[in-house]
């Protein structure tokens, strides 16, 4: 396991006052966990970006926190929704001996037969599952191989997935994760163009009710 270390300082601006850090270009975040109280710290925020972004919620890093060293999983990262730039982290120190609960992003490789066969729509369920395992064993993804969705109909649970060597499955076993759909939904692009369709169905049966009408009361008149 690659030892990933990422430098923190202590601080004491919390609140709106982190504005000022952010300003300076650090990072403020919060180490908690394993045999240590809830620590505000800041980060480099150029450094620390440029290693989270390459980390999944499974992957430990080192905080060297002045001169310490702690093992942790990134528990969460708030993020501008505008900018898209790191605002805030959580980090969870753990316990290098003791089993440790996260979740792992699956992540789908292959090609279903039945795409070209069938032109199916292949529908996905779950987008992560829970796990335990020692931190060195946790695994960055789980990969699941959709070569097998050959027909209509066909699916994917996660009981069907291979469990990495000394890591446990929390998460239910018959969660779906892929299934090969019949229908492909067409989407309209144009707004104009979907109004145009709901008007013309709703003026035709106007127009044929209309002319019921109108052919029962030539029926009805005298010749």
């Amino acid at each position: 396991m690659e030892n990933i270390i990422i430098k923190a300082k202590n601080r004491d601006l919390i609140g709106k006052k982190v504005k000022v850090l952010r300003k300076e270009g650090k990072l403020p975040a919060v180490i908690y966990g394993y045999k240590m109280t809830p620590t505000p710290i800041t980060l480099d925020l150029r450094d620390a970006t440029s290693i989270l972004n390459k980390l999944s919620s499974s992957s430990i890093v080192s905080i060297d926190l002045e001169g310490k060293e702690h093992a942790a999983l990134v528990r969460e990262k708030q993020r501008d929704f505008i900018k898209g730039s790191l605002l805030h982290v959580d980090f969870q120190v753990v316990s290098l001996t003791e089993k440790a609960h996260t979740n792992v992003a699956i992540v789908l490789m292959g090609e279903s037969p039945a795409l070209k066969e069938y032109n199916a729509l292949i529908v996905t369920g779950i987008t992560e599952v829970e796990v335990e395992s020692l931190p060195k064993d946790l695994p960055e993804r789980i990969t699941v191989d959709i070569s097998g969705l050959t027909e209509i109909g066909d699916a994917i649970y996660l009981k069907d997935v291979s469990i990495p060597v000394n890591v446990d499955f929390l998460t239910n076993p018959e969660e779906l994760i892929a299934v090969a759909t019949a229908v492909k939904e067409e989407v309209i692009e144009e707004e104009e163009e979907e109004l145009i369709e709901v008007e013309e169905e709703l003026e035709e049966p106007e127009m044929i009710e209309h002319g019921q009408k109108e052919e029962d009361r030539e029926k009805k008149e005298p010749e």
